[in-house]
């Protein structure tokens, strides 16, 4: 029996040939040379192991193993009809946003620095008016995302004492987020009151003892409670927590600052409002209904907001200059009352049904007979608005040389990937979450996987899925 070991090529010899060539220009000459030694050694051990020959040509080990280093995180197309999905990066962002944000990015900033005294600022000066003009509060500041808005406002309001939260509102939110463990986290007890769907103000009030340091609504965003259920009012906590002088804390979740009912949606907690009826500490997300990019917005009472910002965990949870570019410039399209023509998700929202239809119509063309236009319904998603749709036209798909699933397969595997959804054994395409000026290039993604089909069966040739054509 030949020695196996004998087959090991040198890493020279591994490096020399044309496909680790082109690679190594691709990701650099010492990171390949590297995956060649790795690729190397694992077949010794493997010999040593088993003794036999390679299970594996080591050309092919580097190859594959040099598929991780390609950039898994790309831009992609949104046809799911999931207009704040997020796995695909929640909110795309206006072109004015965009534009700031690479601005910031490319030279140095006024961060935190005073243009007037020269001395060094606070980098929440640059929003805090903004976001005080936009919601009446007294205050503001920002940081990196709601979860971590959250965990600022309990720990600097409320740490080493007892917090009232309604057992209602005990959710757990993308990503295994859960309200009972972030208020451990920031050492604070937790008090239930009431039950699951029905909880009274009397509950609260009965409920505050000198251990009380806040009360804290969390609005439920991900899921609804129908049927036989009370909760108290926004306004009937703020006089309560007014009343015993202890924060209300209210966590509204996607933050909307425009009054969803006017496009037929169920009514969304607005910022406005909270403010209003006298939250002392008001919470929401960037990056769901206010549509720009990842922030968690605090607003309210002055003295609560200092008390942040002094806190040290503010510093391990403050938003990076880039997106607090991106988060001013969005803000401002609410300022100059253009947020439902320039912000993307609102586009979305308001996008006329007969002109979904035109753009699924021009999809179905494009796959001949394989395809139709069908009535079906969008949905908001980032836990806003739960339950709540819109009308839509898609373009159906009836694949009839292969799966749905490796059809969508074949849509994620395009130089830019087609994120697609399966209903009731078709492909379904949804225009409205779908950029215009990706409209053509599905339409000739589609003609070019149909083409090939005809070709394809005319030939008695399989689909090479692994290219998508």
């Amino acid at each position: 029996m030949q020695n196996p070991y004998r087959d090991l090529p040198s890493v020279d010899k591994l490096l020399n040939d044309k496909r680790i060539e082109a690679i190594a220009a691709q990701f650099g000459q010492n990171t390949i040379t590297n995956l060649a030694r790795i690729v190397l050694e694992e077949q010794r051990a493997h010999i040593q192991a088993t003794g036999s020959e390679l299970e594996k040509n080591p050309i092919d080990s580097l190859l594959e193993k040099a598929q991780s280093l390609e950039n898994s995180l790309v831009a992609l197309i949104n046809a799911t009809g999931v207009i704040i999905h997020t796995n695909l990066g929640r909110s795309p962002i206006s072109t004015t946003a965009v534009s700031e944000m690479i601005s910031i990015t490319q030279d140095y900033s006024s961060l935190e620095i005073s243009q007037l005294s020269g001395k060094r600022s606070s980098r929440n000066i640059h929003i805090k008016n903004q976001l005080c003009r936009l919601t009446g509060a007294e205050d503001a500041m920002v940081v990196n995302n709601n979860a971590a808005a959250l965990l600022l406002s309990l720990t600097a309001l409320s740490a080493n004492g007892e917090a009232i939260i309604s057992r209602g509102q005990l959710v757990e939110i993308g990503g295994g987020f859960r309200i009972p463990e972030i208020m451990k986290q920031a050492n604070i007890k937790l008090v239930e009151v009431g039950t699951t769907n029905r909880t009274y103000i009397h509950d609260y009030s009965q409920a505050i003892t000198e251990q009380t340091s806040a009360l804290l609504r969390v609005h439920s965003s991900n899921y609804r409670l129908i049927g036989y259920t009370t909760e108290p009012s926004i306004s009937e906590l703020a006089n309560l927590a007014n009343e015993k002088k202890i924060p209300l804390i209210d966590d509204i979740g996607s933050g909307a600052l425009i009054d969803t009912t006017r496009y037929g949606l169920a009514p969304e907690p607005l910022v406005q409002n909270s403010v209003n009826a006298g939250a002392d500490i008001v919470i929401f997300s960037g990056d769901k209904l206010i549509g720009g990019p990842q922030a968690g917005i605090i607003i309210g009472k002055e003295k609560y907001i200092k008390l942040m910002e002094n806190h040290p965990l503010s510093r391990a949870l403050r938003i990076d200059k880039v997106n607090l570019a991106g988060l001013i410039a969005t803000l401002h399209h609410y300022e100059i009352g253009d947020s439902e023509t320039t912000i993307p998700i609102w586009k979305m929202i308001s996008i006329p049904l007969i002109e979904l239809g035109k753009r699924a119509q021009r999809w179905v063309d494009a796959c001949g007979s394989n395809a139709e236009v069908l009535a079906s319904k969008s949905t908001i998603g980032g836990g806003s608005l739960p339950g709540q749709d819109l009308p839509t036209m898609v373009c159906a798909i009836t694949p009839l040389t292969m799966s749905v699933e490796t059809f969508t397969e074949i849509l994620r595997h395009n130089s830019k990937p087609i994120i697609s959804r399966i209903s009731e054994g078709k492909v379904i395409l949804d225009p409205r979450t779908v950029m215009p000026e990706d409209d053509v290039l599905i339409e000739n993604v589609l003609r070019e996987i149909f083409t090939e089909y005809t070709y394809t069966n005319t030939n008695n040739k399989n689909l090479d899925h692994s290219t998508g054509k």
